[in-house]
């Protein structure tokens, strides 16, 4: 199939999800955020779920999270623009505090809900690595819980997936000192590395 004729299922499948009701985290959301990118692209990176600037803007990782990451990708030497972006949970769960909504995070039936559209775009884009960021995101794939410093760095066997699992840049955010932030910030650099290099491999 044509790189022309994935993006067009790809921007159907988008057409599709921006109606989905199948849960009800549609309410409280202004819109789905559904995944970007190159329908042919090597790499997925797979995140939680949109944040606040993500739910407003309709994009994936262009909020404070998504600038941790872009400087990461650019110092592992990933360009961006080359991976497809998307997140386990395509709308943005949270709760009202003030004249802020804060994020709440999505519950199993609400993942494996998702998990629908996730399952879409993994056979349009049918990736040779996805990226999970994070415990939601690697939870996801994997049809279970897991814990992600037991699986961090290893190329997990998700049939028919090849899966690395790494820190999600918002958890790098809430680190509140400078060293531990420079270190898993360092740490989230190196993972990328290793899937440039798995990337590279024949």
């Amino acid at each position: 199939m044509t790189r022309a004729n994935l993006a067009h299922r790809l921007h159907d499948a988008a057409e599709e999800a921006a109606h989905c009701t199948r849960c009800p985290l549609y309410r409280d959301a202004t819109q789905v955020v559904f995944g970007e990118g190159p329908a042919n692209a090597a790499i997925m990176l797979v995140g939680e779920q949109p944040g606040d600037k993500e739910d407003l803007a309709g994009q994936p990782f262009v909020g404070p999270a998504g600038q941790v990451l872009d400087r990461a990708l650019a110092e592992a030497g990933l360009d961006r623009a080359a991976c497809y972006v998307t997140n386990a949970v395509k709308h943005f769960k949270h709760e009202q505090r003030g004249k802020f909504r804060l994020h709440k995070q999505p519950t199993r039936g609400e993942i494996q809900a998702c998990r629908w559209w996730l399952d879409r775009e993994l056979e349009i884009v049918r990736p040779k690595l996805i990226v999970a960021l994070g415990v939601t995101a690697t939870s996801s794939l994997k049809g279970k819980p897991v814990v992600l410093s037991r699986v961090r760095r290893q190329i997990l066997d998700i049939e028919p997936w090849r899966v690395l699992a790494t820190t999600h840049p918002s958890a790098i955010l809430r680190l509140r000192d400078s060293d531990e932030k420079e270190h898993a910030f360092r740490e989230l650099v190196d993972d990328l590395r290793f899937a440039l290099e798995f990337l590279k491999a024949p």
